[in-house]
């Protein structure tokens, strides 16, 4: 049997070695892992995408846990049909052993696996939804409390028109013309056509 590992982070600075750790430990070679960096809400996903190509009736592939697999519970069960019936392969999630469809390859190891899968799915995508509800909850207190999201708005010099007027006479050019009022570039060309449009 060819050994595949999938590994998932929600973002770019969430660390991903425990998960690789894991899967190597258990013999999974290094060039059979598969990872991206984005949400579990859905499996538009493009390592996850070139795993499956490769999984068939002689693969098993290992996730760390059911989670790092996805988090849409519509969207992650589908995915394990794919994956178990459509090409055959056995799925093992290492933190939860009722879930290795190596195992009680009978109706009901099917029954038990399946009934496991859908509750944890449940519970992945109810997670998904509580965190998306708990970062709204303090994005919307942090701005009762005065902080401001976003970039700081850029307060525009007293003598910008007059540096204006300079660029567009091209008596100075737009870098020096954006140098003279603290400010970079492309911030001085946004702030040009804005005045520009108003």
């Amino acid at each position: 049997m060819k050994l595949y590992g999938y590994i998932r982070v929600s973002s770019k600075d969430q660390n991903e070695d425990r998960q690789k750790l894991e899967l190597l430990e258990i013999g999974v070679p290094e060039q059979n892992i598969f990872m991206d960096k984005q949400s579990g809400k859905n499996f538009e996903r493009p390592q996850y995408k070139r795993m499956l190509r490769k999984l068939n009736r002689n693969t098993v592939l290992f996730v760390k846990s059911i989670d790092r697999l996805g988090r849409n519970y519509t969207d992650l069960n589908e995915q394990w049909r794919i994956i178990t019936k459509e090409k055959g392969a056995d799925i093992v999630v290492l933190d939860m052993p009722i879930l290795d469809t190596r195992r009680e390859k009978n109706l009901l190891g099917t029954f038990i696996s399946d009934l496991v899968l859908a509750l944890l799915s449940y519970v992945a995508e109810n997670e998904r939804i509580n965190i998306k509800q708990r970062q709204a909850e303090g994005i919307a207190a942090a701005k009762l409390r005065g902080v401001k999201f976003g970039r700081p708005i850029k307060e525009i010099p007293d003598n910008f028109d007059e540096i204006v007027e300079r660029w567009k006479r091209r008596e100075i050019l737009q870098d020096d013309a954006a140098q003279l009022c603290g400010m970079s570039g492309s911030t001085f060309y946004r702030l040009v056509h804005e005045r520009k449009e108003q």
